[in-house]
């Protein structure tokens, strides 16, 4: 008798097994672009000229090490703003400055007032259906009268989202346009805590509940240790703790255009490092979207004054951000929403 339970059991794990396998299989089938040589045609904007301008100036000396509510970090923002103004690229009506005002009062450090940034496009099909590309503006500032540049962390970031909004941009003006509307967020003070997307979450411009994913990127443009003899990879973090969906979306934009290693190394729960909860996707997790945060991992310049924009791997970061790009492609343009679901 013992013998034939055990059997059975066996049996309806295997079928499980099986049943579970299928949905996999599925989902990873369903998932295709409609058009890949019109993302190829947008993913050939992206290019290591535009992102090293925009690593250079925004990891300039300048801007003073970027410190939240500094003045340096100020005139940074208004270098991000100028440049969304002159692509064409909307403020949200009602912050039509771009600006989302983040009070001293909810700041650490008696830091003074501060900002987020916000840009978007309107979705053609589903305008009221959000994907969030962000990425933090701030930095270390001057410490010891040395200046924290910053350009890693996360020059490497803005950067990349500049770009993509640029090919978004562009894509909308030749009438390819995102069926779902995306919005570009330059957050403040996470180098302090992840003050400035804590107090977006909070208070909202668009409404969570309607926003498919965010996009995190914190550091894309360098190579840490463990990958020096092979510096094609770049961390994926989060991407299925909500949906597995997102997590094969991810994969499909990588096996179509860019052929990255994803490394899932720092996705492990039990990791010591913790990075998922260390960024500010972090903050939009806490109120049920999906997320996924994109990283290089650490090297021996993070947080010093030798994170410079010389270091950054120029054509690394184009390539890290045209995964980014095509991920963010698929999410705003397929038909069917992102299931909110783990299989």
């Amino acid at each position: 008798m013992k013998v034939i339970i055990a059997s059975a059991l066996l049996l309806v794990g295997s079928c499980a097994t099986l049943r579970h396998s299928e949905k996999i299989v599925n989902l990873k089938e369903s998932i295709k672009y409609e058009n890949e040589a019109i993302v190829s045609e947008y993913l050939s904007t992206i290019n290591t000229s535009d992102l090293k301008i925009h690593v250079e100036e925004v990891a300039s000396d300048k801007y003073n090490g970027r410190k939240t509510g500094e003045d340096g970090h100020n005139k940074v923002c208004d270098y991000i703003r100028t440049y969304y103004q002159s692509q064409n690229i909307f403020a949200p009506k009602s912050h039509p400055n771009y600006y989302q005002k983040v009070p001293k009062e909810v700041l650490p450090d008696n830091l003074n007032d501060s900002q987020n940034i916000i840009a978007y496009i309107e979705g053609r099909e589903f305008p009221n259906e959000y994907i969030y590309i962000a990425a933090h503006s701030d930095h270390e500032g001057i410490i010891n009268g040395e200046i924290y540049n910053g350009a890693d962390d996360n020059g490497s970031g803005t950067a990349a989202v500049l770009e993509m909004a640029e090919a978004f941009s562009k894509a909308k003006r030749e009438g390819n346009g995102p069926k779902r509307s995306i919005v570009f967020l330059h957050v403040t003070a996470e180098e302090v805590g992840l003050y400035g997307s804590k107090y977006y979450t909070n208070n909202p411009v668009f409404p969570l509940e309607n926003t498919i994913a965010t996009l995190n990127i914190d550091m894309i443009g360098r190579v840490d240790t463990r990958h020096e003899e092979d510096d094609k990879y770049i961390y994926v973090i989060g991407a299925d703790r909500m949906s597995t969906e997102l997590h094969y979306i991810t994969e499909k934009a990588n096996k179509t255009f860019t052929n990255l290693e994803l490394d899932y190394t720092f996705n492990d729960s039990g990791d010591v490092n913790r990075y998922y909860y260390r960024s500010d996707h972090y903050n939009f997790a806490l109120k049920g979207v999906p997320v996924i945060f994109f990283f290089n991992g650490e090297h021996e310049d993070y947080t010093q004054p030798t994170d410079t924009a010389e270091k950054i791997n120029y054509s690394l970061l184009a390539q890290r951000t045209k995964l980014i790009f095509s991920t963010a492609w698929y999410l705003a343009n397929s038909q069917k929403r992102l299931s909110v679901k783990i299989i």
